[in-house]
């Protein structure tokens, strides 16, 4: 399959006000830190998210953001798939921010969650760790730790991360007002004129 479009950080500050920017990480991971002016719609939600969309592309050009470009890619390719043609930022909020370009934040600051990535080394290493010391007890642990290990090399030959996903879900990630915030969100993506 075709690499979607691609703006580098450069490029996409001099054009920011000019792009529908779409953050397609976990709530908590975009209360983080996003690019000003992002729209949080989880990679999860894109197709809830579709008619809004669809319509903030009529009026101009779209960007896909992540942690690092992974999800916003994937992104691009499903948006592709249904007819919306969009953008990814090649290096994602990590290299926005690396440049010292300003990131927002929700006002009342709270606690921010791990970045997705590294929040799926954790729980990998935790259940692989697992899979070892209870495979002292019986060996049939282990496969737990085979299971990890061949979903790891599953994600890496399809590009995709079926453990983020599940992590996505945990409450630290998806804050209660989530649903609101998407419905807030999908609202503004609407409202938005090039």
């Amino acid at each position: 399959m075709n690499s979607p479009a691609a703006l580098d950080i450069n490029q996409a500050h001099a054009r920011l006000a000019d792009l529908t920017v779409i953050d397609v990480r976990a709530p908590g991971e975009y209360a983080s830190g996003h690019l000003p002016g992002a729209h949080n719609v989880p990679l999860d939600r894109l197709h809830h998210a579709l008619p809004a969309i669809e319509e903030a592309a009529e009026q101009g050009e779209i960007l896909v953001v992540c942690a690092t470009g992974t999800r916003s890619e994937n992104a691009c390719r499903t948006l592709a798939g249904l007819g919306v043609t969009a953008s990814t930022l090649t290096g994602g909020t990590t290299g926005w921010a690396a440049r010292g370009h300003e990131l927002n934040r929700p006002a009342g600051g709270g606690r921010s969650a791990w970045a997705m990535e590294r929040q799926v080394r954790l729980a990998a290493g935790a259940l692989v760790l697992t899979g070892l010391v209870l495979g002292l007890l019986h060996p049939a642990w282990q496969l737990l730790s085979a299971g990890v290990a061949g979903g790891l090399v599953f994600s890496a030959l399809t590009n995709t991360c079926g453990m983020a996903v599940v992590l996505g879900k945990l409450p630290h990630n998806r804050p209660r007002t989530a649903a609101a915030d998407l419905d807030t969100t999908l609202a503004a993506l609407r409202q938005r004129r090039g």
